[in-house]
């Protein structure tokens, strides 16, 4: 495992984007891995300022996202579908069938689940995927007690996860209870990984998870058994480190 010290959130996001776009054009057939929320949207900021000035093409890149709440159609502005859309996909030349995220609105969530399983493994796995880390150690929406060896699944969001995550939605109330995940042994799969965290409130987190034993009560524990992880982390969430 590999720890990339920097001063800030926008060093962080620097750091990891020039990373992604080193990997695009070394392999502009590369399948990435991708995750949602405010960990990420700097990184995805700058990957469309480099796609308007140097050029950097998507074209023949696919993507996979990590999770999506269970209840919302692709059209919510609280759905991850959304989410990516506007703050990503429809900024680069990337072709909107590359793009692949869980369908949360799906009759039969169980088959999602093993359709989004067997279409990574069709696309030949995730060359680069991007992580952040909850404050109980989650990764996508794996909980604690999640099991290593799980693949894509449902999942019951925990009380702290749907708090942290309520100042997207109105109030708490309309936060999703539920939402479908890669599993632990699905990310596990990717050729690499990039964690990226960011400020104070992740800092007891990735203390937890530098310093801390491998367990399923603490999920980003996982990313020990992998051999290529890169750990992006600006100083406040280096406080304990």
């Amino acid at each position: 495992m590999k720890l990339v010290r920097t001063e800030n959130y926008a060093e962080m996001s620097l750091e990891a984007g020039k990373i992604i776009v080193d990997r695009v054009r070394s392999n502009p057939n590369l399948t990435l891995g991708l995750a949602t929320g405010s960990t990420p949207k700097g990184v995805y900021d700058y990957l469309i300022h480099n796609h308007k000035e140097n050029g950097t093409t998507y074209t023949n890149a696919k993507s996979v996202n990590l999770d999506e709440y269970i209840g919302l159609s692709a059209q919510d502005p609280n759905s991850y579908h959304y989410f990516m859309n506007q703050n990503l996909f429809c900024h680069l030349d990337i072709n909107e069938n590359h793009t692949h995220i869980p369908n949360g609105a799906a009759n039969l969530l169980e088959q999602e689940c093993l359709r989004y399983e067997q279409l990574i493994k069709n696309l030949g796995g995730v060359d680069l995927q991007l992580l952040g880390i909850g404050q109980n150690g989650h990764i996508g929406f794996n909980e604690p007690g999640t099991a290593f060896s799980s693949r894509t699944h449902i999942v019951t969001l925990a009380q702290n996860t749907r708090e942290a995550n309520s100042r997207f939605f109105n109030s708490l109330e309309k936060v999703p209870t539920h939402a479908i995940t890669m599993g632990i042994a699905s990310i596990l799969d990717s050729k690499e990984i990039l964690l990226l965290v960011s400020g104070e409130r992740k800092a007891e987190a990735l203390n937890k998870f530098v310093n801390g034993e491998i367990s399923e009560q603490f999920p980003a524990s996982a990313l020990k058994y992998h051999k290529n992880v890169t750990v992006i982390a600006d100083k406040d969430a280096l406080k304990y480190i």
